[in-house]
């Protein structure tokens, strides 16, 4: 009777592994079968190079021709405002004067401008407002001479551009090189997608950054030549803040050669995405790709 019972309790232990295997075995298919089914499907950019990275984990997300140096026009101001935020005890309230030599190289050039006012005196943090937010390249020859070190304003400029190149190195950033505080290049101001979302990454670690690139307009009230005071008024030409949910930054950027730009970055649900996307053919089609990238990176 004892050894019956035994055999049934083999055979019952037996069968219950067996079916427990297999459920492991079947639940694991589903599992996987479901997880395939999950994962969305790489969007489609018209960009010539795209990059995204969860900005937490610095972990890859979606790369295109990520590491192809290219122009990349204005986005080479996220270096310079990072050069600018990184100098040792750095005062945001210092003033600048507006030099005729910052107006007189935005006619020459014809580029986006702040329109400082020679002679109004600036500070550093409002400089910094007028580098990132109407782009003006009248800022960012006003922090570069500023920040750079030399008995000339040539010679302090060449010396902020090394800074530039020297905070690349210190990223270990192989494929990008500057020649110019504002990315108006004379052929040898270049970087990637991958390189310049791994800028961004580093300055938006700088609270004063941060609370920079994601302000949609701002009005500040700086001093004149003759004691006074008067009002200047940016908007940011980042209009991912306001057609995107959590974005947060960073920086526009266009040229003939450099076509459009975008370095963005999104939070949501705690999760940050950060990325760019460099040479796509419009501006409508930057903000197309650079939301198609995002929407992805959300979802991996």
């Amino acid at each position: 009777m004892k050894i019956g019972i035994k055999r049934i309790n083999r055979v019952t232990i037996t069968s219950t592994v067996a079916l427990t295997a297999g459920a492991v075995l079947a639940s694991g298919a589903f599992a996987s079968a479901a997880q395939a089914a999950a994962a969305p499907p790489a969007p489609k950019i018209v960009a010539k190079g795209g990059f995204v990275m969860n900005s937490g984990t610095g972990k890859s997300l979606f790369s295109k021709a990520a590491d192809t140096r290219r122009s990349t026009g204005s986005t080479t101001k996220i270096m310079t405002a990072l050069v600018v935020l990184q100098q040792k005890n750095v005062n945001l309230k210092t003033k600048v004067t507006i030099q005729k030599a910052y107006s007189d190289y935005i006619v020459s050039k014809n580029a986006s401008s702040a329109r400082l006012i020679v002679g109004d005196k600036v500070t550093v943090g409002q400089l910094l407002y007028g580098l990132m937010l109407p782009s003006g390249c009248d800022a960012a020859y006003a922090l570069a001479d500023k920040f750079g070190t030399g008995s000339t304003r040539a010679a302090r400029t060449k010396s902020f551009i090394g800074k530039m190149n020297a905070t690349a190195k210190t990223l270990k950033l192989k494929n990008t090189h500057f020649d110019s505080f504002d990315g108006i290049s004379s052929g040898k101001n270049y970087s990637t997608p991958r390189d310049l979302t791994i800028i961004a990454r580093q300055a938006m670690k700088n609270a004063t950054f941060r609370s920079v690139v994601k302000t949609k307009s701002t009005k500040q009230k700086v001093t004149t030549k003759s004691g006074g005071y008067r009002y200047m008024s940016w908007t940011n030409t980042n209009k991912m803040l306001s057609s995107y949910s959590g974005a947060i930054g960073v920086k526009t950027g266009s040229g003939p050669t450099a076509k459009y730009c975008l370095v963005f970055a999104a939070t949501r649900n705690g999760k940050t995405v950060i990325g760019t996307v460099l040479t796509s053919s419009s501006e409508a089609n930057r903000t197309a790709d650079a939301k198609k990238l995002m929407d992805y990176g959300f979802k991996k």
